[in-house]
């Protein structure tokens, strides 16, 4: 597992390379869900192809901007689950994105996810690894390196609120919930990247990410594998929860395609709470 890790570290340097180098103008593919593909996306997926192709304990690789599963390895144990740059479409105005992978043992659900990790680009160069049984650790690149800084555990309650999805098309008991929640005082904060918007609310406590199913996408937007249970676990090794729109847990889901969605909330306990009984599924 450890050789993982150290892999992703290297590929959070390639990738940082990588976005300040790379022509940001969009290529001619789309990937599997018919997202148009910038060229960095395509780069930043071949870098981590490429890099896990090393690892012989790495059976197999999902990547969000690909169809399928690619086998490496068939004496590995682990299947590697990623999206190489959530968000990059932030990049030309300079915003923070990141990379994000799940690391899976057996068939590719919730229950059988073991670590997780996501690496963020921005000002600085940030990575957080999760473990079962563990809180998640904060490290930071320095000279070349990465650093443990932290523990990171969520509080409580927290203050901060990121509502994704187009609100037009939010149902009301939903939009009921963001404005009660800004009726409380809790700040806005959201920059359209899931990795940057989840990250701030780990460090600074709590609060609540929504991204729900809504008129003109039921099941949500976000993609099971490469980007949900990834984050749900780490949130809850964090000491707080990640429920879909039926007050299920995230880990608690069996994705039928690789590129499943789902409606999703990760917080602090308070915040899931009051989500529930927004939901009525308290």
């Amino acid at each position: 597992m450890q050789s993982i890790f150290t892999t992703i570290k290297t590929i959070a340097f390639e990738i940082e390379k990588a976005i300040k180098t790379t022509d940001l103008s969009y290529s001619t593919n789309a990937n599997s869900s018919g997202d148009e593909q910038l060229k960095l996306d395509v780069l930043s997926d071949r870098i981590i192809e490429k890099a896990f192709a090393t690892l012989h304990i790495v059976r197999s690789i999902v990547s969000e901007e690909q169809e399928g599963e690619l086998e490496l390895h068939t004496s590995g144990s682990y299947t590697i689950c990623y999206d190489p740059l959530d968000g990059s479409s932030l990049v030309d105005v300079n915003l923070s994105v990141g990379s994000i992978f799940g690391i899976y043992e057996g068939p590719l659900e919730a229950s059988n996810l073991v670590a997780s990790a996501y690496v963020v680009y921005g000002p600085r160069l940030e990575l957080v690894i999760a473990q079962k049984d563990k809180k998640p650790i904060l490290y930071r690149a320095v000279d070349g390196f990465f650093e443990e800084i932290q523990t990171i555990k969520l509080n409580e309650k927290g203050k901060l609120n990121a509502p994704g999805g187009t609100q037009k098309e939010w149902y009301p008991h939903h939009k009921a919930l963001i404005e009660n929640l800004f009726e409380q005082g809790y700040r806005l904060r959201y920059s359209g990247g899931m990795v940057p918007d989840l990250h701030q609310i780990l460090l600074k406590g709590g609060g609540l990410f929504s991204y729900p199913g809504s008129v003109e996408k039921p099941q949500g937007k976000l993609r099971q594998l490469f980007e949900v249970i990834p984050f749900a676990f780490i949130y809850e090794q964090a000491g707080g929860q990640a429920i879909d729109d039926k007050g299920k847990r995230l880990m608690e889901l069996t994705p039928a395609f690789p590129h499943d969605t789902a409606p999703c909330f990760f917080g602090s306990n308070f915040e899931i709470e009051a989500t529930k009984v927004a939901y009525g599924v308290s």
